[in-house]
Parts: structure tokens; C-alpha cells; sequence
């Protein structure tokens, strides 16, 4: 005989919590608050954290390395957005940090810049370079490259427009067209 829905009874807050990991990678706050949307009471919430804690399958350090070399290799996004979409997901700032940093380890952000770089390059073609390493230089700082790195990897790929970066400040984006999109 079938057994009928409302014979079985919710999933638990550690069940729930335990499905969600398995689709993917959470901080603790993130889990938190959909485990708190979901109706389940604080009490329950922090034991099923807690467990998770405890088995290893919750860990805001190593949730923080992940998100950042992911975002870093397959995203091409430099560590001031990678900073800010932890922040986003409830990490606290030392963890963010080390993160960033146990990624940098193994990521090269220099190449991906250098790489993001030329591939906007080849894809503007008709711009005269005056006018497009501004825009490159902006389209970098929106991906979330410090400024002077974003520099210096300019003035290195390209040294003979380096006075087309002359006066370009952090605050001051470059123009972009109308059309023109990350």
C-alpha cells in the first residue's frame, strides 16, 4: 500500500541543510538563513550547523578558498569582486582573507588579468588603442583588479599606449559606448 504525503513527516533542518550541500558549496551564514526561511526554529537550526560543523561538510575557510579560485579561474574575476561576493554570502573578513589568499596560491591573478586583457583586445579591434585602453582599463576594475596591478599589467602588455593611461584614477571609469557590456 502507497504510503500517503502527509504520513511523512519534514525534512528536519539538517536534512534540508545536507540536501543543499550536496548541490553545492554554502557558507554558514547562507545556510542559516535559508534554513531559517524554511520555517525551521533557531534552536534546531544552530545544532544542525553545529553537526555540520563537526562532520566537516560546513567550513567558512574552506568555502572562502573555493569561491575564490572558482571565481578567479572560470569567472576571470579579480580578488575586489571575489571579496565582495563573500561578503555577500556572510563570511567575515578574516576569512575572506585568508581565502583570497590560499587561492592566490595556486591562481595566478596576473595571468587571468593578462588574459582577460588580450581577449578584449582582439575583440575591439575597430577602436584606435587611445580610446580602448581606457575602456579596457575600466572593464578591468568593474571585473575586480586593483587598479595598479591593472596598471601595471597595461603599461607591460602594451608600453607604447601607457600615455593612454595617464590620469585615469580608481574613481574615474573610463567612458564606455552605449552598447558596450563586461
Amino acid at each position: 500500500m502507497p504510503r500517503s504525503a502527509a504520513a511523512t513527516p519534514p525534512p528536519t533542518a539538517y536534512q534540508r541543510a545536507v540536501l543543499s550541500l550536496a548541490r553545492r558549496d554554502h557558507s554558514v551564514a547562507e545556510l542559516r538563513r535559508a534554513l531559517v526561511e524554511r520555517k525551521h526554529e533557531p534552536a534546531e537550526v544552530e545544532a544542525a550547523l553545529e553537526r555540520l560543523r563537526r562532520e566537516r561538510y560546513l567550513d567558512d575557510a574552506g568555502f572562502a578558498e573555493r569561491f575564490a579560485r572558482s571565481r578567479m579561474q572560470h569567472q576571470g574575476l579579480g580578488r575586489l569582486r571575489i571579496r565582495q561576493g563573500l561578503r555577500q554570502r556572510g563570511v567575515d573578513r578574516g576569512t575572506i582573507d585568508s581565502g583570497i589568499a590560499g587561492a592566490l596560491r595556486e591562481v595566478d591573478e596576473r595571468k587571468i588579468l593578462d588574459s582577460l586583457a588580450r581577449r578584449y583586445w582582439r575583440q575591439h579591434p575597430g577602436v584606435e588603442p587611445a580610446r580602448r585602453l581606457p575602456r579596457l582599463w575600466a572593464f578591468l576594475l568593474r571585473r575586480g583588479f586593483a587598479p595598479g596591478l591593472v596598471r601595471d599589467r597595461l603599461c607591460g602588455l602594451w608600453p607604447r599606449w601607457r600615455d593612454a593611461l595617464e590620469g585615469l584614477e580608481p574613481g574615474e571609469p573610463a567612458e564606455t559606448d552605449a552598447g558596450e557590456r563586461e
